[in-house]
């Protein structure tokens, strides 16, 4: 049988290349996003291939994740890996964030990682089997006052720790948990215009910014070990290894 894997935040960037990279290597892929018009965008983008099951929904309800589980069950058998990559990022001194801003980052930075991975923990220990990936930041590992980011530092800091602490509650019952830490990475999130990929560019000390191919190569490398968990792997260009 496949395996198959959960990718939120699948329409676009990351989760689009991610759930691309898995099912050209044959697995099934159930492919969340808020609406269903943008997973269906994604869908006609790879052909329309008949293991892409969609599951639209907000990602920070509980109904969703227990709805994606389900319907992967039900469609595949099992779950064998879930990628916990939707997320948004909004960068701003700490006296301009609004409690909008807090609400939206929790919703689906913290309740969007929290609740599929709860669903995750129970049906992935049942079968004694899988791997959790979570798509934090490079900068939660390493703040820059280049980017004041207090919020995103704080949540994805927290799921930095949260990885490490889930890889140690189910690793008896044989399920892998570990989280890509992404610096620039280029994707719709970030605007294309020269001045701000210049500046970008400063952001790591190798001068280059990453592309999508570079946190799949991260995603897959980590769920075809059998020996690798509670570990944070950025993927920044060095942005994260200290000052320079």
């Amino acid at each position: 049988m496949n395996q198959t894997v959960i990718v939120t935040g699948a329409s676009s960037g990351i989760g689009f290349a991610v759930a691309e990279a898995y099912l050209q290597r044959g697995y099934n892929v159930v492919g969340n996003a808020r609406t269903i018009e943008r997973l269906k965008q994604a869908s006609d983008k790879l052909g329309n291939p008949v293991n892409f099951l969609l599951v639209p929904g907000d990602i920070a309800q509980p109904g969703t994740a227990k709805a994606l589980f389900e319907r992967a069950v039900a469609a595949f058998g099992k779950v064998d890996i879930l990628i916990n990559n939707a997320g948004i990022f909004i960068a701003k001194p700490v006296a301009d964030y609004t409690e909008q801003d807090l609400d939206d980052l929790l919703n689906t930075n913290l309740k969007g990682v929290f609740f599929p991975s709860q669903q995750a923990a129970v049906h992935m220990s049942a079968n004694k089997s899988g791997h959790i990936i979570n798509i934090t930041a490079g900068i939660a590992m390493q703040p820059n006052v280049k980017v004041p980011a207090l919020l995103p530092v704080l949540i994805k800091g927290g799921l930095n720790q949260a990885t490490r602490a889930l890889a140690i509650e189910l690793a008896a019952s044989n399920v892998k948990v570990n989280a890509v830490a992404p610096g620039i990475i280029a994707t719709p999130m970030h605007s294309q215009d020269d001045a701000t990929q210049a500046f970008y560019r400063t952001l790591a000390p190798t001068g280059q910014t990453g592309v999508t191919q570079d946190v799949v190569n991260a995603v897959l490398y980590l769920t075809e070990s059998n020996f690798t968990t509670g570990t944070i792997l950025p993927v920044d260009g060095g942005g994260s290894a200290g000052t320079w």
